[in-house]
């Protein structure tokens, strides 16, 4: 008789939620104050951090900052669990010439539109506004 609480609680449905992130939020108002042609890559690291990637491209650079957040909410019944994830990254991608003098930037700043939907939710849909 003491084992049916325990069985009926580890059959009991059950919800969750959790949140990750990977690296540190990337500042958006720090890229603004990048000039190509003006900005070194010294110049960039100080406002942006170490990279977490960087490529070489002959005499050229690039440095990869990236920053990701992620939202996860769930359903378990029984044995079954239905999981809604959604995964957005903020991403800057920066390019050096020859001399280390920043050529150009390119962004995109998503992660801050992760959001919490239930397994049933398509996120792109918009069926959880």
């Amino acid at each position: 008789m003491r084992l049916l609480p325990v069985l009926l609680a580890a059959l009991a449905p059950g919800c969750f939620i959790s949140r990750t992130a990977l690296n540190d939020p990337i500042p958006e108002a720090s890229i603004e104050g990048l000039v190509p042609g003006v900005s070194t890559a010294e110049e960039v690291v100080a406002a942006l951090g170490a990279p977490i990637q960087v490529v070489e491209l002959g005499e050229r650079s690039a440095y990869h900052y990236l920053y990701r957040r992620q939202k996860r909410a769930g359903l378990t019944f029984i044995v079954l669990t239905f999981i809604n994830e959604d995964n957005r990254p903020d991403r800057v991608w920066v390019f050096f010439d020859e001399n280390d003098v920043l050529t150009h930037v390119a962004s995109t700043f998503s992660a801050d539109d992760t959001r919490y939907a239930l397994p049933w939710q398509n996120m792109d849909a918009g069926d959880d506004e």
